[in-house]
């Protein structure tokens, strides 16, 4: 917010105010007699379908003793969707959340991850038959799937049965990322609400990432796709230019300069960066950059379109130049 600093010297508490609250709220405030007219009425869920999703904060006081690095923290941002339906359509809803699921994760490079199906806790909420239709719409999609999954009895939230999957560390350790719950108060002509989470908490998900891969990303994932060197100061504005229309393109360059070009090429084979553009005077005067790839070995001399052209490519196939 405009003068945080300021406000913050002058004793303020700076927060977030939630997007919606109950008519209760304004009519206390006094508001609701002046702006009812302004204010959006509640959506009647019927017939169709109804999906939201979002990227959301999350907090829970964790003990300090459990926080551990990027794994566990007080304070995280989770993908949360919110799926409204009625109950026959539960297990469809589940099944596309789990082919959704399943498209996102093999995208990152994980292709197994343990599955659990937690069902209902004694102190649960919400009748015996919406139970008993939830646990086993969830558990027909995963049947569906041909999914091997394990069955924890009595293990699941007190609102609903759900599923995880938990996705290994390079330790071997397993983390819940992604979650798929469903509940209902029970209530004649309420919906199902299924909540899930593909990736869960982002902040968990970076770390088992950054585990999973060494450090070593795909060009699609790297924070730099490509460092461009020139073998002396004379081609840094030509090197500046290239990197600029790379960024223009939506790619992550930058350059690299002030030491010697096989030190600059081992720096950045250290570093892991995917590709390397060395500029020269030649380069310069033909307006091209030659490439070196850490996967490929030296890839020749392109023109920078040619040059952005590949890496266009090789990201949307999810391949390495």
């Amino acid at each position: 917010m405009p003068g945080k600093r300021i406000h913050m010297e002058h004793g303020y508490n700076l927060l977030y105010t939630p997007h919606v609250a109950r008519a209760d709220l304004w009519k206390i405030s006094g508001h609701l007699d002046f702006y009812k007219v302004n204010m959006y009425d509640q959506m009647k869920i019927e017939e169709e379908l109804y999906q939201v999703a979002e990227l959301g904060t999350v907090y829970r006081y964790e003990l300090s003793g459990s926080l551990h690095g990027l794994f566990r923290v007080r304070g995280f941002t989770q993908d949360d969707a919110h799926i409204f339906c009625l109950d026959d359509q539960i297990k469809d809803e589940i099944r596309g959340v789990l082919d959704l699921t399943e498209k996102i994760l093999l995208q990152f490079g994980f292709s197994k991850y343990e599955v659990n199906l937690s069902t209902r806790q004694e102190k649960a909420v919400g009748g015996d038959d919406i139970w008993e239709k939830a646990t086993s719409s969830l558990k027909d999609a995963l049947d569906d799937k041909g999914w091997n999954y394990q069955v924890d009895e009595g293990g699941g939230p007190f609102y609903g049965p759900k599923i995880d999957l938990k996705i290994e560390d390079a330790l071997g350790r397993k983390w819940q990322c992604s979650t798929i719950q469903a509940y209902s108060n029970s209530e004649k002509k309420r919906p199902i609400m299924i909540h899930r989470a593909v990736l869960g908490s982002l902040e968990r998900f970076f770390g088992v990432l950054i585990e999973h891969y060494a450090g070593d990303f795909p060009l699609w994932l790297c924070p730099i796709q490509a460092r461009i060197l020139p073998v002396t100061d004379a081609q840094l504005e030509y090197c500046n230019d290239v990197v600029s229309k790379l960024k223009a393109s939506g790619y992550r360059a930058e350059v690299c300069s002030g030491e010697r070009l096989p030190k600059l090429i081992r720096k950045a084979e250290k570093q892991k960066i995917p590709l390397m553009a060395v500029v020269g005077a030649k380069e310069v005067e033909t307006q091209t950059v030659t490439i070196r790839s850490r996967f490929g070995g030296e890839l020749g001399t392109l023109t920078i379109d040619d040059f952005i052209n590949r890496i266009k490519n090789a990201i949307g196939n999810r391949t390495s130049l």
